[in-house]
């Protein structure tokens, strides 16, 4: 079973020792913030995480699979994640750095 934001919102109020209450706004303003972002336009860069952006899918005809009639489909545009090779790594079974990683200026 995956990560539910509820289960998210857990593990911030576990790691911070804050009240579950503080981490949900927390975590609430983050995803309202990503989610401002993107409708604006703008790209987010979370550095040794990812990048989210929005890619603009063009107008096309689709067909209903229940009657394979024609159907227009409009422009639209597709939120994206794109994950940094710091996170590839890591889910790969690199070196666990942890989040706040330093931006890999070993020395």
């Amino acid at each position: 079973m995956g990560m539910t934001k509820a289960d998210l919102i857990e593990e911030v109020s576990r790691v911070t020792e804050m009240t579950r209450k503080d981490s949900e706004v927390i975590v609430e303003a983050i995803f309202d913030s990503v989610v401002r972002s993107l409708r604006e336009g703008d790209k987010i860069e979370i550095r040794g995480f990812g990048s989210f952006r929005t890619r603009q899918r063009q107008p096309r005809v689709g067909r209903n699979p229940k009657t394979g009639t024609r159907v227009e489909v409009p422009a639209k545009r597709i939120p994206y994640f794109k994950p940094s090779k710091e996170l590839k790594d890591l889910v790969n079974g690199g070196e666990d750095h942890g989040v706040d990683a330093e931006d890999g200026d070993d020395e």
